[in-house]
């Protein structure tokens, strides 16, 4: 079982990083066939992490949940199906060459953790658990296709600046589409985020018997949603669009990072089995 989980995770490591450089040569060299093949290539290695998913499932005995790992290889999985949907929906397939280097990217850091999978150990035997992370596969799969596309809006921001768009113009989304697709993602983001923190505290309690202890994982949880919700504020209320509200869009990833990431490695805390 470990074997097979191994080198499904390879292939679709390998299967990423030929993606990303295929939707980064159509930009460059401008040939649709590229593109269509690193469409391909990308659903091919989105069904080799799925089968390595399945297998590591059958293999502990619990879905992939557990620690830092096991959850990455998960949230990366969410976020290139989560993508797929958004390339055929919009049929602009420009955008793999944000989005799939941002998942190569997440495929590394978290295989750096990886563990062979084992039993759950007792505070993770609930329901909740479940429940507690699926929103957080959602919540931040979304939010990962804000930053990529909140990356390409400041990057055809520069070269419309540097009047060196030319033919890229052709295939690159308008500005207004980028800022929309990325404050889109934010708004379906926010509310499983909302959820996460719910059902965190609700879980807490079962665990720990009190629904809040300002433990690091969750006050960066906290800061993050307070992040988001500022950028919606700021765009309701207060009419920010633009780089102002993509710039927000990416701070807010990288505090999505830092929660996850980030606190397991600096802050250790209730969450460190996570790591």
């Amino acid at each position: 079982m470990v074997w097979w989980e191994t080198q499904l995770f390879i292939l679709s490591f390998a299967g990423y990083f030929c993606a990303g450089c295929l939707y980064l040569g159509n930009l460059i060299c401008l040939k649709a066939r590229l593109a269509y093949r690193a469409t391909q290539v990308t659903a091919a290695a989105f069904l080799l992490t799925t089968a390595a998913l399945v297998i590591r499932t059958i293999g502990s005995g619990h879905l992939p949940m557990a620690n830092m790992y096991e959850f990455g290889m998960t949230f990366v999985w969410g976020t290139v199906l989560l993508y797929l949907y958004l390339e055929h929906r919009c049929q602009s397939r420009a955008l793999g060459a944000f989005v799939l280097p941002v998942v190569f990217f997440l495929t590394a850091l978290f295989a750096v953790f990886y563990q062979e999978g084992k039993p759950l150990m007792p505070a993770l035997k609930s329901g909740w658990l479940t429940v507690h992370v699926l929103t957080a596969v959602i919540a931040y799969g979304a939010l990962a296709l804000s930053f990529a596309l909140a990356l390409m809006y400041r990057w055809r921001c520069r070269l419309e600046t540097d009047k060196q768009a030319g033919a890229l113009q052709e295939i690159l989304p308008a500005l207004e589409t980028l800022e929309r697709l990325a404050n889109q993602a934010i708004v379906f983001a926010v509310p499983f985020l909302t959820l996460l923190i719910l059902t965190g505290a609700v879980w807490a309690e079962y665990a720990w018997g009190s629904y809040w202890r300002w433990d690091p994982k969750e006050t960066w949880s906290l800061i993050t949603w307070c992040i988001y919700a500022v950028y919606l504020h700021g765009r309701t209320v207060l009419g920010w669009r633009g780089k102002q509200a993509m710039n927000w869009a990416i701070a807010g990833f990288l505090a999505v990072l830092f929660t996850f990431v980030g606190v397991n490695l600096l802050l250790p805390g209730l969450h460190s089995y996570a790591s």
